[in-house]
């Protein structure tokens, strides 16, 4: 694992951008069912950096950041996140290639391989990878777990935002949830003894959620391209707006957060698509 990365050492609060799924080409001008995920991704980003306070503390990207396996797509997120003016944190999706994606994004120096983030003065950040190579569902290694359970002991007076890929929580899509964490038990059982988990922040279902599992707060993001709907067995897309997430770590424990999404909805899919 990589060395700890220390991020504003004397701030009581920390601001945070989620963007997650990508789904990026090697193609500029590709489409993932009938969307060109460059192009939203850009308007995404035009939308933050155009907010009244546009700079986050850090941004984490939580996967599926390409589509096609082409190595390419790496530069373009890389060139496009620039802008944010903030170090960019990364982990891995089932879409993503490695080594190929570490790589690639080493080459920029305010994109970073950490994946355990001293934030401030009270907070702790953890990035597992929960990639399982040529399948779309996820599995958290021993090792993984091993390094989990050593940096929540090495840090229990720092409250903990840890990320991951795959959900942990049903999505009552019959068609995606086979594609979930497979080992939340194994999960669960390590976090167990530690009360300074504050929440598990995810992407992967290209949805919104809001949630509680094992009383910790789950959470997740809709994609900066497609949306998948909710409450679907058969693969559905949404009509909703690519979207990210912004989130406050507080001083006291607390977690400000809220989904945003492109206030117009120029991205519309292909509906009649029954899958990718």
């Amino acid at each position: 694992m990589q060395q700890v990365y220390e991020l504003k050492k004397e701030a009581t609060e920390i601001r945070l951008l989620q963007l997650t799924d990508m789904h990026l080409f090697s193609d500029p001008q590709a489409k993932l069912l009938g969307v060109n995920t460059q192009v939203s991704f850009q308007a995404v980003l035009d939308e933050v950096m155009a907010e009244p306070q546009p700079h986050f503390d850090a941004v984490l990207a939580t996967g599926d950041l390409i589509q096609d396996s082409q190595v390419e797509g790496y530069d373009y997120f890389a060139q496009m996140v620039q802008p944010l003016a903030s170090p960019v944190f990364w982990l891995e999706g089932n879409h993503d290639e490695q080594p190929q994606m570490h790589m690639k994004l080493a080459s920029y120096p305010y994109i970073c391989a950490e994946k355990q983030i001293l934030a401030g003065k009270h907070w702790q950040i953890l990035l597992l990878n929960s990639q399982v190579s040529g399948c779309p569902s996820g599995y958290l290694s021993k090792e993984q777990l091993i390094w989990l359970d050593a940096k929540l002991t090495e840090h229990t007076e720092r409250f903990c935002l840890i990320a991951l890929h795959h959900n942990l929580l049903p999505t009552h899509c019959a068609w995606l949830d086979q594609h979930c964490l497979q080992n939340t038990e194994h999960l669960a059982e390590v976090l167990a003894p530690f009360k300074q988990i504050k929440a598990i922040l995810h992407g992967h279902i290209h949805q919104t959620v809001d949630s509680n599992w094992h009383g910790i707060r789950v959470l997740s993001t809709p994609s900066t391209c497609i949306q998948f709907k909710p409450n679907c067995d058969e693969f559905t897309l949404d009509l909703l707006a690519p979207g990210w997430r912004e989130l406050v770590l507080k001083a006291d424990g607390q977690i400000e957060t809220v989904v945003k999404r492109l206030k117009t909805q120029t991205f519309l899919p292909n509906l009649e698509a029954k899958g990718y």
